[in-house]
């Protein structure tokens, strides 16, 4: 993938977390929440972070699928082999309870596979970034790029996944959407596995922590759309794990003529 989009997605991501905690930290703000059509919430975080990452990137040459843009019919988007599929704030409900646990999510999708994505959690100011020809890493105490390479950033960063000392099999698990099939996945894996230890976070951090190493699988058993996963894919990819189909040995796919994911299962390879 040219250096240059993945450069550009970093900056936009930053720059889209950036503008997010503006709003976040400011005591002034009401967030401006709105109820959108599937009542998810909707804030003023959420519109100002798809107008920075738009700015970034609607001058390349690909087209832009984002959670807040406007979703153009399948007999469009089937024409578009290559795209940017952004989620300018994962987890918004976890913007709402301020608890720190939401992301930018940035995606480029080849055919219907993630190829590169960027995470950025801009509470804690930890990037994550994958490409499956160079690999995944993870950058920490970074809130814009100031002209670094990316051979710079990468010299600065950890390459994933990252070995782990113990031997208990961690799951983790969304912070607001554990649903029964979830738990019973759980209590399935406590009578395979002698330690099981459950852990919750909200937002795409899941997958990263999956591609990281600090869980071994992350199931998700409730809806997600395109966006929510597609950069963790391709992060999860790049660290050597898969974002399979539940009971299939398949890989979620992108571009769909319906963009809801199927239920799934994130687990290291």
């Amino acid at each position: 993938m040219c250096t240059e989009y993945i450069l550009k997605a970093i900056d936009a991501a930053l720059a889209a977390g950036k503008v997010i905690l503006d709003v976040y930290n400011d005591p002034a703000s009401d967030f401006q929440i709105e109820k959108k059509a599937d009542n998810s919430p909707l804030t003023l975080a959420d519109r100002k972070a798809h107008e920075v990452i738009m700015s970034y990137l609607q001058d390349t040459e690909y087209p832009v699928l984002s959670e807040e843009g406007k979703h153009l019919p399948y007999e469009e988007r089937s024409q578009w082999h290559t795209l940017w599929i952004v989620d300018p704030l994962d987890g918004t409900k976890e913007f709402i309870k301020r608890n720190g646990e939401f992301t930018v999510n940035i995606a480029l999708v080849e055919k219907g596979i993630p190829v590169f994505g960027v995470i950025y959690v801009p509470v804690k100011e930890i990037l994550y970034w994958g490409e499956i020809a160079s690999g995944a890493y993870k950058l920490e105490g970074i809130i814009a790029r100031n002209g670094h390479s990316l051979e710079k950033l990468e010299q600065s960063a950890v390459k994933m996944p990252c070995p782990r000392e113990n031997n208990t099999f961690v799951i983790v698990a969304s912070r607001s959407h554990l649903s029964e099939e979830t738990e019973r996945y759980i209590e399935e894996k406590r009578k395979v596995h002698p330690e099981v230890e459950l852990v919750s976070v909200g937002s795409s951090i899941k997958i990263c922590w999956v591609s990281e190493g600090v869980a071994d699988e992350y199931p998700r058993f409730a809806p997600t759309m395109e966006w929510d996963t597609a950069a963790g894919h391709a992060i999860a990819k790049a660290a050597g794990a898969e974002v399979y189909q539940t009971g299939k040995e398949e890989p979620l796919v992108y571009n769909k003529p319906d963009l809801l994911n199927p239920w799934f299962i994130v687990k290291r390879n």
